[in-house]
């Protein structure tokens, strides 16, 4: 069973003020970020803990979350449009089956497609599909060796007779999406290449040429350095029956604080409200007045039900943002943080805004009702449910067909992708560790992800290796079998008393095993002798003790960095760069060595008793 890719977790978790919900944290670390290792279940809202002694099943918090939120203005009346809305968020080239909740299938790019065209073809009225960012980047491996080409391209096929390539994509295209963080992982010119269109230099992959997105991609406060002009139309407006809807796009903040400066080389990001405020006023002397502001930024949620401490209550990031909206605003469909949403919030006037984010990775999406008068071209009401893809359900019991025929062909490509041989072993490199706890595929690992990010030291946790690489040729699938969990590296920086803390943390009061971290740039010798917690003897570079106070650079993953494991010294890390996957980094690594592969144990880890 595939577990469920949740790449940056913890660099989500840091940009959305979690630290304001400690407890909750911790919770939700166990759910979200305990799956990524070897589960297949679907995640979780944030904080959702045991209430009056029972834990809510995977399914219930979905049943929860499809409750619908409504509202109706006092001055609801006279001839309104009826106008639908359906979003998805952080999609993540989620193209294949695999995903289940509570051992029930769901999304899935088919499942999804099949339940937004059921759901698109009920309108009352005009219907568009939308998507908050992150649709590409941060995918499942099928996807990801073929550039995320899949993402763009099934987009595409949930698009009306209007949409097309070209600078305008057609006027009455059903179609708007965002750029999310992700979609800037490999730089500017890879993501600009998604979307515009041309064959990347390891393709061409399912077309020839690639065509890139065939409706706009729009973004208010993603701007040229130098100039100040959006790199992106900042927004749209779409004729509803003769009332005008105006969609305006903003990415997080936030983002320039962990992308690196080359993917935002020439860039800046500026504040979401300013900005998104700064073109309500353009739009409301067009006569615009309804408003739909789509942001890749989220908070956290607790299920609206009587169990919840906080029942109701929209928490994080996003909230401030939404308190300095404009009046005109009506809707904001949200991102980033992988929770649900679907309420009211009062912005710093009192008008309230509904805000809505679905479940990710295409297992749910948003479905929003709006009532437009013909008088005001305002809303006057506000029908909104989060639905789960079911695969064994209503619409999930009949695929869209071609978009499950591109799925199959995802899955044939990428694997045949995943074939190419990269290298060689000797002998076998594996896992077996000696009684210090140090294991030849470890160090291989470690000194991997050491260097692709450049720093003075990494730590690995040998279950996030899950694999053997057996002696002879070695495939690009094969690393992504040995370390199977698309999750991105990050290096932080930690003083030298806080690595001595980190390593300490392998060992629990609990006398459980100790969690040996595979390193690389440093050795250690720890004491079996010592209670746990002060076990580590020495720790030292080249030769040289660490300092206590100086700070150093060390590679981890993102499971690591947001405390997995109970590795909590991690979270404590400043300064946070993203680099690659981490089967990425192997492959680079292993590439560049000499051939054939004949790793051993270096000795980096010594046992006193």
């Amino acid at each position: 069973m595939r577990p469920l890719y949740r790449r940056r977790y913890w660099i989500d978790a840091r940009c959305a003020g979690m630290q304001t919900r400690e407890e909750l944290m911790r919770q939700a670390m166990k759910k979200k970020i305990g799956r990524l290792l070897g589960a297949a279940a679907m995640g979780t809202l944030v904080g959702l803990a045991a209430t009056q002694g029972q834990t809510a099943t995977e399914t219930e918090l979905h049943d929860l979350a499809s409750r619908k939120v409504t509202w109706q203005s006092p001055e609801a009346g006279g001839m309104t449009v009826p106008l639908q809305l359906l979003s998805i968020n952080d999609f993540h080239s989620q193209i294949t089956a695999g995903l289940t909740i509570d051992g029930r299938p769901v999304g899935s790019a088919p499942v999804l497609a099949a339940y937004l065209k059921d759901t698109s073809a009920r309108a009352k009225g005009k219907s568009f599909i939308l998507h908050a960012g992150d649709h590409v980047g941060a995918s499942q491996p099928q996807s990801a060796l073929l550039q995320d080409e899949p993402g763009i391209m099934f987009f595409n096929m949930l698009g009306n007779a209007h949409c097309r390539t070209g600078a305008d994509h057609g006027r009455d295209c059903n179609l708007v999406g965002i750029p999310g963080n992700h979609e800037l992982d490999e730089g500017l010119p890879e993501m600009l290449r998604l979307i515009q269109g041309g064959n990347h230099a390891q393709g061409p992959y399912l077309q020839n040429p690639y065509q890139g997105a065939n409706f706009p991609y729009i973004c208010a406060n993603l701007v040229h350095a130098a100039t100040g002009q959006p790199l992106f139309t900042p927004y749209v407006v779409r004729m509803v029956d003769g009332v005008p809807v105006g969609f305006i796009g903003a990415i997080l903040h936030q983002a320039s604080s962990f992308l690196s400066p080359e993917s935002l080389e020439d860039l800046q990001i500026l504040d979401e409200a300013d900005t998104i405020n700064n073109y309500v006023r353009q739009l409301r002397a067009q006569g615009v007045h309804t408003i739909i502001a789509i942001m890749h930024q989220g908070g956290f949620q607790q299920p609206a039900n009587e169990l919840s401490p906080y029942p109701g209550t929209l928490w994080g990031d996003l909230v401030p943002i939404v308190k300095r909206l404009n009046d005109e605003v009506d809707v904001v469909l949200a991102g980033h943080t992988h929770t649900v949403h679907n309420a009211l919030v009062e912005n710093g006037t009192g008008k309230k805004i509904l805000v809505a984010q679905a479940w990710p990775y295409g297992t749910g999406y948003a479905a929003i009702d709006l009532e437009i008068s013909r008088a005001s071209n305002d809303v006057v009401a506000i029908s909104s449910q989060i639905v789960t893809t079911w695969a064994d359900h209503g619409p999930g019991l009949q695929p869209d067909s071609g978009v499950a025929a591109l799925m199959h062909r995802v899955e044939a490509m990428g694997s045949d992708i995943a074939e190419q041989v990269i290298a060689s072993a000797a002998r076998p490199i594996t896992r077996a560790a000696n009684k210090a706890g140090e294991s030849a595929l470890g160090d291989l690992v470690a000194d991997a992800q050491r260097t692709a990010m450049g720093s003075d030291f990494a730590f690995m946790h040998p279950e996030g290796i899950q694999a053997d690489l057996a002696p002879g040729r070695i495939t690009k699938g094969d690393h992504y079998t040995v370390q199977p969990y698309h999750i991105n590296l990050i290096k932080l920086e930690l003083t030298g008393r806080q690595i001595y803390a980190l390593l300490n943390q392998q060992w629990t009061d609990l006398g459980a095993e100790a969690r040996f971290l595979q390193v690389s740039g440093l050795t250690y010798t720890w004491d079996a002798d010592r209670p746990a917690g002060r076990r580590i003897v020495a720790v030292r570079q080249n030769g040289t003790p660490l300092q206590p106070e100086r700070k150093y650079t060390v590679t981890v993953n993102e499971y690591l960095a947001g405390g997995g494991d109970n590795f909590t010294v991690l979270t404590q890390g400043v300064n946070p760069v993203v680099g690659p996957f981490i089967a990425e980094a192997l492959i680079q690594y292993v590439q560049a060595q000499p051939q054939p592969l004949n790793a051993d144990i270096a000795g980096r880890i010594s046992r006193l008793n």
